[in-house]
């Protein structure tokens, strides 16, 4: 274990030093939406079935939380990863050690948990001041958070071990992945407000069964069969995952 915890502590030295440029992304932006959904929309909204007979803010907040997870997974796991590949190339200096390359993803990918950890954690604490969390039970959401995180974060990282050009494709999956599933994946109503033939879409991606799980941690209203089902179906992601992102780290690093 002391190889992953000295490429550990490599992360942590860089973003002691660089924190800051990362507030905006990690926290602000979450509370600016859920400020601005949550209290202004939230605002003309009524509590009633759509909302579990919850305020807007209290039905929205779980939510946020997930996607913000989902978002600095995928930020976590795409340029710093490629960067270390292709720019610094840290990657190979770092496996040119006694470190091997299964340590080196092992400490990445928990890094990236981490990274989601700690900012789900502030924006839980900032928003919980405005009442936007009602209960003690909405702390379990923060590790649901995590998972969720981890299982789409955990392909990003395969991704980012794959691709060779500058960045740009990070910028479609942003476009074309994490935007449409913020939007459609039940974080701001749920997915029985869509037509029929789109659901599906929505219960394949992470962010859906991290919302619905995230939702019931706070609210209670799910068997416990149902939340086993959505667990399974997270860890299933995440372990495929890290499988392809070890594959695509041992093929770049020729070891």
């Amino acid at each position: 274990m002391r190889p992953v915890g000295l490429v550990l502590e490599h992360l942590w030295t860089w973003y002691r030093r660089n924190w800051r440029a990362t507030v905006v992304s990690s926290v602000l932006m979450p509370l600016m939406f859920l400020g601005a959904m949550g209290f202004g929309l939230g605002s003309q909204i009524r509590p009633g079935p759509a909302t579990a007979g919850l305020p807007y803010v209290v039905y929205l907040a779980p939510a946020m939380l997930v996607a913000l997870a989902v978002q600095v997974a995928t930020g976590e796991s795409s340029f710093p990863v490629l960067g270390s590949f292709k720019w610094d190339q840290r990657y190979f200096a770092i496996t040119s050690t006694p470190v091997t390359a299964d340590q080196l993803l092992t400490a990445q990918a928990v890094w990236v948990a981490l990274r989601v950890l700690v900012s789900g954690l502030a924006y839980m604490a900032v928003a919980a001041l405005f009442g936007a969390f009602i209960n003690v039970g909405a702390l379990l959401a923060v590790p649901v958070s995590v998972l969720a995180g981890m299982a789409f974060g955990a392909w990003v990282l395969a991704l980012a071990a794959s691709v060779n050009d500058e960045g740009t494709t990070f910028g479609n999956v942003f476009r074309f992945v994490v935007v449409p599933m913020t939007l459609f994946a039940g974080t701001y109503y749920p997915i029985s407000q869509l037509p029929a033939w789109s659901r599906p879409l929505a219960w394949v991606t992470p962010l859906w069964h991290g919302n619905e799980l995230a939702r019931a941690v706070e609210f209670g209203h799910m068997d416990v069969l149902t939340a086993a089902g959505h667990v399974g179906y997270l860890l299933l992601l995440t372990a495929g995952g890290l499988l392809l992102a070890r594959r695509r780290f041992h093929v770049r690093l020729k070891v």
